[in-house]
């Protein structure tokens, strides 16, 4: 009985024990996770539509500019394009601006029809024109997505986000996040040059 006993106890302990050291491993191995997601380039997170043809959609013009609207068909011209997800409401979409403004003043990437596309995300339509007037306007054609349909349909996290398409519409390349200056001259450009390559 004796035996019995403190072998009962001795289980009610063990039990305890792994009830009260659960949640603390369960704590750890989040916490771990985590520490280890800090350290990647989160511009590198993989998109589905890697080597797909761009998504059908036709988005209005941004009232007030001379670029006209674009739609799928705007992607599958032949040319190059970048489609750049932006709004005024969006911090580093400015941080990001003159990158774009650079790669439309590079004379190699405009002999060569680089198109450089905007698509105005959740935005109002004056702060649209506003933010371009301050900052410049690097785009040849500018689609305003006011609902955000055609994002989701891009498979958009948030603002910015760019993407490079090849002349034949299908997406070669997708950055996350604002382009630094850095990133504009070690991927962006190179990815450009390798889209453009037969």
């Amino acid at each position: 009985m004796n035996t019995e006993g403190t072998r009962q106890q001795q289980a009610n302990r063990t039990r305890r024990l792994v009830l009260t050291l659960a949640p603390l491993i369960v704590f750890l191995a989040l916490a771990g996770l985590f520490l280890m997601q800090l350290g990647k380039d989160s511009s590198r997170i993989p998109s589905a539509l890697i080597g797909r043809p761009v998504p059908e959609f036709a988005l209005a013009k941004l009232e007030g500019v001379a670029q006209p609207a674009f739609a799928t068909a705007d992607l599958k011209a032949g040319k190059v394009s970048i489609v750049n997800i932006f709004a005024s409401w969006c911090g580093p979409c400015r941080d990001e601006h003159p990158q774009l403004m650079k790669l439309a003043a590079d004379p190699k990437l405009k002999a060569a029809g680089l198109q450089i596309i905007g698509l105005n995300y959740k935005d109002q339509n004056a702060n649209a024109r506003r933010f371009l007037e301050q900052l410049g306007n690097p785009y040849t054609h500018i689609g305003v997505d006011a609902a955000g349909r055609a994002s989701i349909d891009w498979g958009v996290y948030g603002v910015p986000e760019t993407f490079i398409v090849k002349g034949d519409g299908t997406i070669a390349y997708k950055f996350i996040g604002p382009i630094s200056a850095q990133a504009l001259e070690k991927i962006i450009i190179p990815q450009i040059e390798r889209a453009m390559r037969p």
